[in-house]
């Protein structure tokens, strides 16, 4: 009996991995339907906030993408806490470099909560000029189009937030490839899976849109200060109103920036406890996201059956070609031989996140509670 259910246990995990993996690589290889302004209706003017803290190689090149916007009439306000941030000459240029554009610079090192980014976000929103908003975080590249349509969607009264999904470009190095297949071939795919399945409870840092009205009806960004997970919550609290969240068809750039396998553990890792945070039973579920682990598993449980070893086979095509759809390149020989290392290490984090509720953000060490607020722990 006990042999019998294993066997079927076996090849349930099998055929669960496989569909899921067949469903991920035709997932990121269907077009997101593009949003449209309501016919005649004029673009609104924007805000765009820009939440800093520090400078990476890439950012003087990722700022001046929301500055070089074809777009009628926006603002950026970029925000920091010091005025000594290594930041602040980057936006100083820009200034200089755009000086017809509403660029505007908050230094302000008030902390309303927990979360040092929405607290930014709280210092900054006196000097927003017009009722519609975007948020994107610092290491965000977009194209010249990105704000015309990301917010053509807001002029639909019914619409909460729009948000959109990202691509990670990795540096040099091993473990910044990891990170950018993390992001590009585990939780991207989920999500365009997810939205395909008509779920929108999702909501990006790359990309949040809104409106004024939308945002002082959840309380504004006071609402979110103690939360790890400020994004989703923004999402969750316009939904809560009745309000659609949109995935628009935009794919902005993000730069994964892990020089060591601590860097990349520790920033997975708050990731995986984000999300077991804020979606506990589908972080449970999601060990069928893993693919080729599972399924080897399912063949291994199923006694090497034929049935369970063509599954395998099957998850491992699938899982071949969702990297070649999402990261091909030059490198794509020596990134493949990788992609074992990148799934057995998910797998493994995935375990961890459950055992752990501390989580590294920054220099910050935060415990997460049930809710999804972080109490801080030490400076690092």
């Amino acid at each position: 009996m006990f042999h019998s259910w294993m066997m079927g246990g076996g090849l349930a995990l099998a055929v669960g991995a496989t569909v899921y993996s067949v469903a991920a690589l035709a997932a990121v290889c269907t077009r997101i339907r593009p949003a449209v302004a309501a016919l005649g209706a004029p673009p609104p003017s924007v805000t765009v906030f820009k939440p800093l803290c520090g400078a990476e190689p890439e950012t003087y090149e990722c700022l001046r993408s929301f500055c070089d916007q074809d777009y009628p009439d926006f603002q950026v306000v970029f925000g920091v806490a010091d005025k000594n941030d290594q930041v602040v000459p980057i936006i100083e240029r820009l200034q200089g470099e755009f000086p017809s554009r509403h660029l505007s610079l908050v230094v302000d090192r008030r902390q309303h909560g927990t979360s040092r980014k929405v607290s930014n976000l709280v210092n900054m929103m006196p000097a927003a000029r017009h009722d519609y908003f975007v948020i994107a975080d610092s290491d965000v590249r977009v194209e010249r189009d990105y704000l015309s349509r990301v917010v053509a969607p807001l002029q639909d009264e019914g619409v909460g937030i729009v948000t959109c999904a990202y691509r990670g470009v990795p540096r040099a190095g091993v473990w910044s490839l990891l990170g950018s297949q993390f992001i590009n071939e585990w939780f991207v795919p989920s999500v365009r899976v997810a939205a395909l399945g008509g779920s929108r409870a999702f909501a990006f840092g790359v990309t949040i849109a809104m409106s004024r009205r939308v945002l002082c009806r959840i309380g504004g960004f006071m609402s979110i200060v103690n939360q790890l997970a400020d994004d989703y919550r923004l999402g969750e609290l316009t939904r809560n109103l009745g309000l659609r969240t949109v995935l628009s068809d935009v794919v902005v750039e993000t730069f994964v920036a892990e020089t060591s396998l601590g860097d990349l553990v520790r920033h997975e890792l708050r990731w995986l406890r984000t999300i077991r945070a804020v979606r506990p039973v589908g972080y449970l579920l999601a060990f069928i996201t893993f693919g080729v682990p599972v399924a080897a598993l399912g063949a291994v449980l199923g006694g090497g059956a034929p049935v369970t070893l063509a599954m395998l086979g099957i998850t491992a095509v699938a899982r071949a070609l969702l990297h070649i759809k999402m990261r091909g390149d030059k490198h794509l020989v020596r990134q493949l031989l990788v992609l074992p290392v990148r799934d057995l290490l998910s797998v493994a984090l995935w375990h961890w996140g459950f055992v752990t509720r501390s989580v590294h953000w920054r220099d910050d060490l935060y415990l997460v509670n049930r809710d999804g607020s972080v109490l801080p722990v030490m400076r690092i």
